[in-house]
């Protein structure tokens, strides 16, 4: 028996595929806001913070600060903690 080989399309590379996010559950997106509450932002010139990760521990946030840091000298990097607070 011959195997098949994937079939892609135009400009479509084989690999892994990234499952669809779901935008509409709200409960679940809250679930994962508290168990990552360490997030490692990134502040703009024009006072615009990027979140570049969320972490579940502070050890885990500053370790990965500190690769960024050195990949990336030039960047404002800082961990924070940022709860859910329901109200």
């Amino acid at each position: 028996m011959q195997s098949q080989k994937p079939v892609f399309g135009r400009g479509q590379r084989g690999g892994l595929a990234l499952a669809p996010i779901y935008q509409g559950d709200l409960s679940s997106m809250l679930q994962e806001k508290r168990l990552k509450p360490w997030t490692i932002v990134r502040s703009l010139p024009n006072v615009e913070k990027v979140v570049v990760g969320e972490f579940r521990s502070w050890s885990d946030a500053d370790g990965h600060l500190k690769i960024l840091k050195r990949m990336v000298p030039t960047d404002r990097l800082s961990v924070v903690f940022d709860p859910v607070v329901q109200s």
